[in-house]
């Protein structure tokens, strides 16, 4: 118990900040509809509770099972059984992943089973690659080169409305059932392949690949299938006029999220049962606490979504709506950097992150330092986000040189940086995105037909949100190598100082 307890005040700690921002907008600039602002009062709740008893099942279950799987794996040394596993369980952990399953609903003109089909295969032969990577030792920023190269060379080639659609796809696959898993699965491949004393430079990148993975596959059905996406229209949302209504809306959508979320455990499940009857990997008490993480995994985050979507979604759209039409739009700008900064924070995936770099690094790069990265990132995401809806700038003047800055720094920083700078693009465009910040900016989009389509400018956002933190995250790389460079040169001048004395 006393672990829910810490972590009942850690998720309190992540999520109030945003609670009061929403809180002080409510009474100041973008009054809140009495019904839409009882919905996000017990959606801070649901979050603060759902995400704690996630973080608990995480560390119990999916964090073990990946670590267990990838190092038996890699163990058998078969190449062909490594590439097959890769293959099967991106499927698997992607094909109901519930941020995609939101995406996929709001996008028209293509149906959604293709879409989901589509972004699990991406994932599925993404990870692979990434899988295989590890055991040849690639070097993950020349194969990240190679196949943002090769999304961008493709986009040129879709309808416009559709790269939006194919960059956020991306973003939300890696989300919160999906992060713990492969990350975990990847640091069992690296320490399999390495030993305990070389892990870490290989042990991040799996999640950057399997977010560049959908972009490409959802590239090429676009071009095959000349898609062209119908104009999303978010409609009107059903009126909450008293609690009761307000009660029976999450009482409604937490058995649909519920349902949702035990269709994306089940597969792995399966496949950890199959796992277990075949190598007996776990004890009878290892099983048992992985069993009861899998019920808090499945609590939690059946919780979590619950209040993100029923209590942020429609928050979300009426505070950029009224944002938008407030002295000329432009203080979506500095109100979306500030939401941004802090947003980030209540997003699971990024606790998983900051505690496999602490584990991985034995501390040397704290979980504080990629904190503050992913949230200055995710800061200047959403300020690029509200200057494009307001400017209607295309959404490749703004990706193609920030990737090409990050790929260039990628050259230069410590290997660890590279991984966990792309990996943390993946994890901070989450549930929060999806349920929060994307529906901002479609209600500011949707607020005056002086700013452009939603397809073309509101999404969009969360490939933004994939991209601002590897750029953050690189440039605290290089600063932490010119200060190791400067620390090593005093120590080799101190140590010839003492030499010569002596």
């Amino acid at each position: 118990m006393n672990i829910i307890k810490e972590k009942l005040v850690e998720s309190l700690k992540s999520v109030l900040p945003i609670a009061l921002i929403v809180f002080l907008l409510s009474i100041t600039l973008t009054p809140i509809d009495p019904g839409n602002m009882l919905l996000f009062i017990i959606g801070v709740l649901f979050l603060v509770v759902g995400m704690s008893l996630f973080t608990v099942g995480a560390e119990m279950s999916m964090l073990q099972l990946g670590t267990k799987l990838g190092s038996s794996v890699a163990s058998s040394g078969k190449i062909w059984l490594i590439a097959f596993i890769g293959f099967i369980i991106g499927i698997l952990v992607t094909v109901s992943e519930p941020d995609l399953q939101i995406l996929a609903t709001q996008v028209g003109g293509v149906e959604n089973g293709i879409l989901i089909i589509t972004v699990s295969v991406g994932v599925g032969v993404f990870l692979m690659i990434a899988l295989l990577r590890m055991v040849f030792g690639i070097s993950l920023n020349v194969i990240l080169t190679l196949f943002y190269i090769t999304a961008f060379v493709l986009s040129f080639f879709v309808h416009p409305e559709f790269k939006t659609v194919a960059f956020d796809s991306g973003g939300v696959t890696t989300g919160p059932m999906t992060v713990p898993f492969l990350m975990s699965l990847g640091a069992g491949v690296s320490a399999a392949r390495h030993g305990k004393n070389n892990t870490k430079d290989d042990s991040f990148g799996i999640t950057a690949l399997c977010s560049i993975g959908p972009i490409i596959a959802v590239l090429v059905i676009g071009i095959l299938m000349n898609i062209k996406p119908d104009e999303y229209n978010p409609g009107a949302p059903e009126q909450i006029v008293n609690t009761q209504d307000s009660v029976v809306r999450y009482g409604e959508n937490i058995l649909v999220y519920a349902k949702e979320v035990a269709l994306a455990l089940l597969p792995i499940v399966v496949f950890t049962f199959l796992f277990q009857l075949v190598t007996r990997a776990f004890s009878k008490k290892q099983v048992i606490r992985i069993g009861v993480g899998v019920v808090y995994t499945f609590i939690g985050l059946a919780i979590f979504l619950t209040g993100a979507n029923v209590g942020f979604m429609p928050t979300g759209t009426e505070i950029g709506n009224a944002l938008a039409t407030f002295g000329g739009g432009y203080i979506l700008i500095p109100i979306g950097m500030i939401l941004g900064y802090f947003i980030v924070k209540a997003e699971p995936s990024v606790y998983v992150l900051n505690r496999l770099v602490e584990e991985m690094t034995a501390g040397a790069i704290s979980g504080k330092t990629t904190g503050l990265g992913l949230s200055i990132g995710v800061s200047a995401a959403l300020g690029l986000s509200c200057l494009r809806i307001l400017t209607g700038i295309n959404i490749m003047y703004i990706l193609i040189p920030g990737y090409l800055l990050a790929i260039t720094l990628s050259f230069f920083v410590p290997k660890i940086f590279v991984g966990i700078a792309f990996d943390s693009g993946g994890v901070a465009s989450g549930t929060m995105m999806s349920a929060f910040v994307l529906p901002l900016c479609i209600g500011a989009c949707n607020s005056s037909d002086a700013f452009g389509s939603i397809m073309t400018d509101a999404f969009g956002c969360v490939a933004f949100v994939a991209m601002a933190p590897i750029i953050v995250i690189e440039i605290f790389g290089l600063a932490y190598r010119i200060k190791s460079s400067r620390t090593m040169r005093s120590f080799v001048v101190r140590t010839e100082t003492f030499v010569e004395y002596d």
